[in-house]
């Protein structure tokens, strides 16, 4: 039973990591200007 919850975690911290890499990118023209 414990390594479900472990591929759940990784799964929502992959999901994040790509969610900030987004807001990275989206970010990236201010920090140009």
């Amino acid at each position: 039973a414990g390594k479900p919850k472990i591929v759940a975690i990784v799964a929502t911290m992959r999901k994040l990591l790509t969610i900030l890499n987004a807001i990275i990118r989206d970010q990236k023209p201010w920090q140009d200007a």
